[in-house]
């Protein structure tokens, strides 16, 4: 299969290269997705609590929370019910990440990115089941105001789209944490988390791998 453009899901950047599987240009790294939707519904649990959102062709792992998602929302220190201010979730897709956050801490505005259109509509329609439409904002990543730092940061980050692009879009976002803010990352073990955690020191930030669990390693980042 040739490999042809994809864009970045987050930071709006075009690939170099394919890494372990080549992206179509029909991907979830696709803007405007022209697969069939074919609407469905994923079911999970996360600190008791159930959740069934929808979901659909054309977006990051449509059919199931993701495992790496799964561990991050497992093994990462969910947001206090107290947390104020602005939450970010980086690469949103369907918007399981997003949801939690809401639904944790209800006092917290959500910053969903995402450039897949499809993704962002989900995103939206599920922060209304959960009843936190309100407090989620679910926008491509140019339309995300510039003035707004985060309390918090989370990520299960498009490892796919090959390393420089990934450092881009890190190093696009972290630095919006607020000064006392963390971050929270999940990467496979095989597809380089022990290597982005030594990047990531070396441009400054403070990293403990805080867990790892069936071959992903979660990390937090500080300032």
């Amino acid at each position: 299969m040739a490999c042809g453009p994809a864009r970045d899901t987050v930071a709006g950047t075009t690939p170099a290269r394919c890494e372990n599987a080549c992206v179509t240009g029909d991907h979830y790294f696709t803007a405007e997705p022209s697969t069939p939707a074919r609407p469905r519904e994923v079911e999970f649990t996360v600190a008791g609590r159930d959740y069934t959102l929808a979901s659909a062709g054309g977006v990051f792992s449509a059919d199931r929370l993701d495992p790496g998602t799964a561990v991050l929302l497992r093994k990462a220190e969910l947001p206090a019910a107290d947390v104020t201010g602005a939450l970010l979730d980086i690469g949103c897709g369907f918007g399981p990440i997003t949801c939690v956050l809401a639904t944790v801490a209800p006092q917290a505005t959500v910053w969903a990115v995402d450039v897949n259109e499809r993704a962002r509509a989900l995103t939206t329609a599920n922060a209304a089941r959960v009843g936190a439409a309100r407090r989620v904002r679910a926008v491509a990543p140019d339309e995300l105001p510039d003035d707004v730092t985060f309390t918090q940061i989370w990520s299960n980050p498009p490892i796919h789209i090959g390393k420089p692009e990934l450092h881009g879009l890190l190093l696009r976002w972290l630095p919006r944490l607020a000064p006392d803010g963390v971050a929270w990352l999940v990467v496979a073990r095989h597809l380089g988390g022990d290597s982005l955690h030594r990047w990531l020191v070396e441009q400054g930030w403070a990293v403990e791998r805080h867990a790892s669990q069936k071959g992903y390693r979660v990390l937090r980042v500080t300032r």
